[in-house]
Formats: C-alpha cells, sequence, structure tokens
C-alpha cells in the first residue's frame, strides 16, 4: 500500500432536517411556522400593519412675515432658511407620535414657494411582531400661517420699550450730532433700536432690552466725550414671586465743544494741561478735546474727566465766522504734523473797497494759504463776549496783550448755492419727528447744518476717514446723459466750458476712498 495515496474517509450521511411550514391564512403561501407572525407572511404583514399609525400627517407652522422667524412650541422664535437643516428638525418636533418609532431618513419635498405649504418625506421603523421589523415611508404637508412675534408687536407698538438712551449737546448746530449719526452707521451700532426720535437737542434711542442700551452707550463712551446718568422707573411688581418690572433711563450728554470753535480756557486749566495759551481753537472732538494755540502750534488734549470737573463753553462758533482775504501771508517755521505756522496779513472782505484797514496775525494755516484767497476766521476787535473766562484774560497782566486781533480758523471755498456735482453721499437714519413736524425756517437751518458737514468732509482728509462715504448713483446717470447729450449735439458750448471752469479748487473726493452703493435696513439715501 502506497503510503502518500488518499485514503477515503467514509462520511455518515446528515439526517435531513423536517421544518415546519404553514400556509398564509392571507395569501397561502408556504411560510416558517415557527417564526411566523400571525400566521402572515412578510408581504401581507406590511399590507395589513400600518407603523405610522398616530403620526400626523398634518401640520402648522407659524412664522412671523415682518422678521422672518419661526415659533418653536412654546414661545421660542428661531431664524431658519427654506429647507434648512433648523426648519427639518422644528418640523419633526412639531409631530405627534415619532418618539415611539425610530426615523430612518427625512427630507423636503419641492413645493411652490408662494403656495404657502411645505412637504416632508419622512422614512421610519418599527418592530411590528417578534424579529419582525417594518421600514415605511410616508408624507406630512405642513401649513404655514403667518404669527407676529412679539419682538415685532413692540416695534409698532407705543411704550413698549424697556430702556432708552437719551443723547443731548446743547448748542446751537446739529454738526455734531451729524457726524456721530455717520460713526453710528459705520460701526451699526443702532442695528438693535426699536425706534429712534429726534427731540430738540438731540436723540432718543429706544431698546426693548436693558443690556442692548447699554451696549450703545458703551460705543457713544468710547467714541464721543460725555457724561452719562441712569434712572430707572418702577412699573409693576409680583407681590406672589416678588418679580418686579423696571423701564431704564440713559442720559448722555455731550460736551458742548464741536470743530472749529473759538474756546477761552480758564487759565489755572490752561497751565495743567501744558501751559498753553488760554485762548485757543478746537480742531477735532474725538474721546477727547483737541486744542491749537495758532500762534504757537502748540496743542492739548482736554480729556472727559478733566473737562466735567470744571466745564466751560465756547467763546464762538462756526456761525460767528467772518470772511477775511489774505493780502499777504509768509511762512515763519517748520511744519508740526499738517499745520504750519505763518504770519498772514487779512482783510475783512466786506471791507474791501470801503477802506484800507488790514490785521497782522500768526496762523497755522500757512500750508493751504495763499495771497488772495478768503479764510474764514474770527473778529475779536471789537467783539464783545459775555464770558467770565475771556475776561479774566483781559484783565491778566501776562496774557492781555497776546490776544490777538483776528484769528484764522480755515480756508473758505467760492461754491454754488447748492453743489450738485458731488459724486458722492452719506446714508441717513430714519428718524420718528414726533408728533408735530419741523417748521420751515427749522428745516432750512437743518439743511444749512447738513450741508456744512458735507463741506467739513470735503476738506478735512481726517474727519473724511472716520466717515463711510457711498458712490452717487445720481452722478452716474448725469455723466450719462452728458455722454448722451454731447454724441446728439444738444450741449452747447459755454455751458461747456463753465463746468469746466466751476471749481477747479475745490476739495474733491476720489472714488478709490467711496464704497459701492448697498441698501440697508432702516437707513434711506441722502446726498
Amino acid at each position: 500500500m502506497d503510503i502518500d495515496a488518499p485514503v477515503p474517509i467514509l462520511q455518515k450521511p446528515f439526517a435531513s432536517q423536517n421544518v415546519a411550514t404553514i400556509l398564509c391564512c392571507n395569501c397561502g403561501v408556504p411560510i416558517d411556522g415557527t417564526s411566523a407572525a400571525g400566521a402572515l407572511c412578510y408581504d401581507c404583514v406590511k399590507l395589513t400593519v400600518d407603523i405610522s399609525e398616530g403620526i400626523q400627517r398634518e401640520a402648522t407652522l407659524h412664522i412671523c412675515r415682518d422678521c422672518e422667524r419661526w415659533l418653536q412650541p412654546p414661545a421660542h422664535w428661531i431664524t431658519a432658511a427654506p429647507e434648512s437643516r433648523e426648519l427639518l428638525a422644528l418640523c419633526l418636533r412639531k409631530l405627534r407620535g415619532l418618539t415611539k418609532v425610530r426615523i430612518i431618513d427625512a427630507g423636503f419635498i419641492w413645493t411652490e414657494p408662494h403656495s404657502r405649504r411645505v412637504k416632508v418625506k419622512i422614512t421610519i421603523q418599527q418592530e411590528a411582531f417578534e424579529a419582525t421589523i417594518l421600514q415605511q415611508t410616508f408624507e406630512v404637508e405642513y401649513v404655514v400661517a403667518y404669527h407676529q412675534c412679539p419682538d415685532c408687536a413692540k416695534s409698532f407698538t407705543a411704550n413698549t420699550w424697556r430702556a432708552v438712551v437719551q443723547v443731548r449737546q446743547k448748542v446751537p448746530h446739529k454738526r455734531t450730532f451729524l457726524y456721530l449719526e455717520q460713526l453710528i452707521l459705520k460701526h451699526s451700532a443702532h442695528k438693535d433700536t426699536i425706534n429712534i426720535r429726534e427731540v430738540k437737542d438731540g436723540l432718543d434711542f429706544y431698546y426693548a432690552q436693558r443690556n442692548h442700551a447699554e451696549k450703545f452707550l458703551d460705543f457713544l463712551t468710547s467714541v464721543a466725550p460725555v457724561r452719562t446718568k441712569k434712572s430707572q422707573e418702577l412699573i409693576s411688581v409680583d407681590i406672589h414671586t416678588s418679580t418686579k418690572s423696571y423701564k431704564f433711563s440713559f442720559s448722555v450728554e455731550l460736551v458742548p465743544i464741536c470743530k472749529d470753535d473759538l474756546v477761552a480756557l480758564p487759565i489755572k486749566l490752561a497751565k495743567q494741561i501744558g501751559n498753553i495759551a488760554p485762548l485757543t481753537i478746537c480742531y477735532r472732538v474725538g474721546t477727547s478735546i483737541n486744542l491749537i494755540d495758532p500762534s504757537t502750534l502748540q496743542t492739548a488734549d482736554v480729556s472727559t474727566p478733566i473737562y466735567w470737573r470744571s466745564p466751560f463753553v465756547s467763546l464762538a462758533d462756526v456761525q460767528e465766522l467772518v470772511e477775511f482775504v489774505v493780502m499777504d501771508i509768509e511762512i515763519v517755521g517748520k511744519a508740526k504734523g499738517r499745520f504750519l505756522p505763518a504770519e498772514a496779513t487779512v482783510a475783512r472782505a466786506s471791507d474791501l473797497g470801503v477802506n484800507d484797514i488790514t490785521y497782522f496775525t500768526r496762523t497755522h494755516l500757512g500750508g493751504v494759504l495763499h495771497a488772495g484767497d478768503s479764510v474764514m476766521g474770527y473778529h475779536l476787535t471789537g467783539t464783545n463776549f459775555n464770558n467770565k473766562h475771556f475776561e479774566a484774560l483781559e484783565q491778566s497782566n501776562a496774557y492781555s496783550s497776546s490776544i490777538p486781533d483776528v484769528m484764522l480758523v480755515k480756508k473758505f471755498y467760492a461754491r454754488k448755492k447748492k453743489n450738485r456735482s458731488r459724486n458722492w453721499q452719506l446714508k441717513r437714519m430714519n428718524k420718528d419727528e414726533g408728533e408735530m413736524l419741523p417748521k420751515k425756517q427749522d428745516q432750512e437751518r437743518m439743511e444749512r447744518d447738513f450741508e456744512m458737514f458735507l463741506r467739513d468732509v470735503e476738506e478735512d482728509t481726517e474727519l473724511r476717514g472716520t466717515v463711510a462715504l457711498y458712490k452717487a448713483q445720481r452722478e452716474k446717470k448725469e455723466q450719462e446723459k452728458k455722454e448722451k447729450d454731447r454724441m446728439e449735439g444738444l450741449e452747447t458750448a459755454s455751458t461747456a466750458e463753465t463746468e469746466d471752469t466751476d471749481g477747479d479748487d475745490l476739495p474733491k473726493i476720489d472714488m478709490d476712498e467711496l464704497l459701492d452703493e448697498f441698501n440697508e435696513l432702516g437707513v434711506e439715501d441722502e446726498e
């Protein structure tokens, strides 16, 4: 016998196992009787057993048409985009009975946007009988209903605010508030307000929550020298839970010193902030008051705590500026920043051709003034100021001889009555004017203040860098119209010559500094 030859192994035949089969009681198909549920085959189980029974097929979704937020019961409002995961989760939470089954898949079915219907396709699993798991897919239709949220209801109802910020400044013009408005728009600090009301000496900002008002208060403190005061009023008390409801008022007072104002400092304060001459000009108002002595170009900063410790008012404002004509000017020193010292001989524009009175003064505008230019300044000779600090200067032996006849403030550019050639524009906030509209003279004063602010933006580079300027759409349309008229030959040579020569010396803003036009909620265009 060969050792390597394969040895056959006899295998015992397995005994055939008899499976107990029965017939389906419904369709007669043979099935395993040991595992059959209810004597039904799998197909008959799917036809006779509904695992989605008890789950809603219809429901209602509530949306606020003003803020486009969805209601999540009982009283929570959420933001969800159409066919988003957040909206799908909200739809599934609205259905009763889903907690008893296992969700396999869920998704939106497309519907017409105007139909106010939302359809969701849901796939679920559940054990119908022992060792028998069924999977079923069904659709649920939601009806979208409009329901106003409490926040929007408060915004459309009077006297529903919880906190108010009252901003005031006691000056005869609105230039500071116009600048503050641009800062608010640039940083979107007004987004939480429910109403903005214009009052006599300032603005009132209303908020639905106290923390929103405190946030806006912190913004004002960071951009302007202000003094704040807080008060609260008890509205209601629940004696059972000791819950109290308050209304909060925050009073904000801006310093009554504005850009280009003539300021007479108290002599003691002038010595404390660097021994500067008490008679100065305010050239900028930021978080502090920046003053300059035009004779020596010495600058000083008066911080907010120092000012409110010993407050003072301006000696004269921009409404009292007088136009002068530069007869002669000579540079006498080195530049200090954007200021250049010079000695100038000026005469009042109204005195030209009437008398030969001229005034000699030192100025900080040597870099922009030339012989023959017009300049705005304060005429101190023969002017009576009702100010105790200026009277102290006149009686002082050290400072009475240093009071100049004229203090020049800024260069004057000859313009049209209404400048329509600006290629830029500013945004304005929508303000509630109250029950009574402004009078005609008040409206003219507001337009005059806004025009002065636009000129300050054009002339001051530092001021222009802190506000947001946008491209004017009107300028683009006018250019297209002029091009069309020029092609048709309708524009005369005299008109073209006038437009080319008008305002060559005026300061202009480059297009690179302007932002593209866009629409924003609560903001309207204003040139």
